[in-house]
């Protein structure tokens, strides 16, 4: 159980989350693999984490599987303050609040809830779904509104309601309506957190007043994206758009099929996990895909190399600075790129 209250975690609910992939082997859940992608992001600049959601594959995860990712992640986590959310989703309020209490002594800070998919139902019954939950449970909520998987779209009048209710501490926001998302960031109120769910307007949503992101896509170049929004912040928009550019077309090469098989498939090639493999209904990459995944992979680790042969003739005598980790470059940022970015 982690000491975060449901206002310390408001505090937490900006910059940028990582949905982090749930790795499997062998139709297993690969602890191994699992621990060193949390070493691997908590070296990162990663704000938190959310586990078991869709880029999980939380919907293919058991009770008991989903328990094993929670422990192990904040296992590995030890001492650090990195805030865990976990992701819920479902059409059944009561079933929902008994997965809520039974996971009200687990070491995570806060819940992730998707509205409800397939019933379909009106902007009353979704508040009052969220309104359940939230009363019962003993960790905050972030809803999260996502109409093109669920069917329905949670609107701003019912939002903002919800809002005011102090379990209720913020929305991942995939509602792909941008008047939607700017009249809900000009009337939320303070301290209710929006970060935006959808990789390819990052950018557009962040420049439009948004806390941050949960982004798939940061399981590669993660210190660029985490960089983009510290360039916005500090009011230097034009640096921030150059370093956008460099990421805008690898997140939709990464959505190119669907999520999360291109993202495992680059995890799995740069050795961060030990296999590609996604579960049934989701199937593993087309090799057209791996190709391009491929191709793009080299290209940014060859580039990575070449700025780090520019930087290591500029300096003066001195031995290297990196060492190695895993499969990823680890050295000062004037010697070697981030992480992320140079992953073999």
């Amino acid at each position: 159980m982690t000491d975060l209250q449901c206002s310390d975690l408001r505090s937490f609910l900006h910059g940028l989350w990582l949905p982090l992939v749930t790795p499997f082997r062998e139709g297993e859940l690969d602890e191994a693999s699992l621990r060193r992608l949390v070493r691997h992001y908590m070296a990162l600049p990663v704000d938190g984490l959310v586990l078991a959601a869709t880029t999980g594959e939380g919907l293919t995860l058991s009770p008991e599987e989903t328990e094993r990712l929670v422990f192990t992640v904040r296992d590995e986590l030890g001492a650090s303050n990195l805030p865990i959310c976990l992701g819920l989703s479902g059409s059944n309020t009561r079933a929902l609040q008994d997965t809520v209490a039974q996971t009200a002594a687990w070491p995570i800070d806060g819940y992730l809830i998707s509205c409800p998919y397939y019933s379909r139902p009106s902007q009353r019954g979704m508040e009052l779904h969220f309104s359940a939950l939230a009363d019962r449970a003993m960790h905050p909520l972030m809803l999260y509104n996502i109409p093109y998987r669920t069917g329905v779209n949670l609107g701003n009048e019912a939002m903002l309601r919800l809002a005011l209710h102090p379990n209720i501490v913020g929305l991942k926001d995939c509602s792909a309506d941008r008047n939607q998302s700017l009249d809900l960031l000009r009337r939320r109120p303070e301290r209710f957190a929006v970060l935006t769910g959808e990789d390819a307007q990052y950018f557009e949503a962040l420049a439009d007043g948004a806390d941050g992101g949960i982004l798939a896509s940061a399981h590669v170049e993660t210190e660029t994206f985490a960089e983009i929004q510290n360039l916005l912040a500090a009011g230097e928009h034009d640096a921030a758009l150059v370093r956008w550019r460099s990421v805008a077309d690898l997140t939709r090469l990464l959505f190119s099929e669907p999520n999360p098989a291109p993202i495992k498939y680059w995890l799995w090639r740069t050795g961060l996990i030990d296999s590609a493999e996604v579960r049934l209904p989701m199937t593993e990459v087309s090799g057209e895909l791996a190709a391009r995944l491929d191709l793009e992979r080299e290209r940014r680790a060859s580039h990575c190399y070449e700025g780090r042969l520019v930087r290591r003739s500029s300096t003066s005598e001195g031995g290297s600075d990196e060492t190695i980790q895993g499969s990823a470059y680890r050295g000062r940022p004037e010697v070697v790129r981030a992480p992320s970015e140079c992953s073999e």
